[in-house]
């Protein structure tokens, strides 16, 4: 039986959009985005071939794949990421500090694979919409 992904979950901190969280994304491009964090995650074996999935205004609206884990200065860790930010059901989530793990059971659906018609709608409105149930 496949291993199913643990995920992470982080707020977007200094993001106001989706689109700024990909531009921020990008901007680290080419190669991996090296997202620093204090700790390495206990279970950071489980999370390669996860994502990280990204809180904006509390609500979950995209993930990043995890594609590795690094090391920095100072005994802190890096989070390698994918430089994308992919778009997902949105769902209410509560600001936090630093990550929570997410198991995949509970992992949102990216929005390409949501009910027709979804992935058009801006991930505000989306967002605003899964908020009151209705996507």
């Amino acid at each position: 039986m496949a291993r199913m992904p643990l995920h992470l979950t982080k707020v977007a901190f200094g993001c106001d959009s989706l689109d700024h969280l990909r531009e921020r994304l990008a901007s680290r491009a080419p190669g991996p985005v090296q997202h620093p964090t204090r700790y390495l995650p206990k279970r950071h074996e489980e999370m390669v071939g996860g994502s990280l999935f990204w809180i904006l205004k509390h609500q979950l609206v995209a993930r990043s794949p995890i594609l590795g884990f690094g090391e920095a200065e100072g005994g802190r860790a890096l989070i390698l990421l994918a430089p994308e930010a992919i778009p997902v059901q949105a769902r209410p989530k509560r600001a936090h500090q630093g990550w929570r793990y997410l198991e995949d059971k509970d992992a949102p659906v990216d929005l390409e694979s949501a009910l027709g018609g979804v992935a058009e709608l801006p991930p505000e409105l989306a967002g605003k919409l899964a908020g009151m149930g209705l996507l």
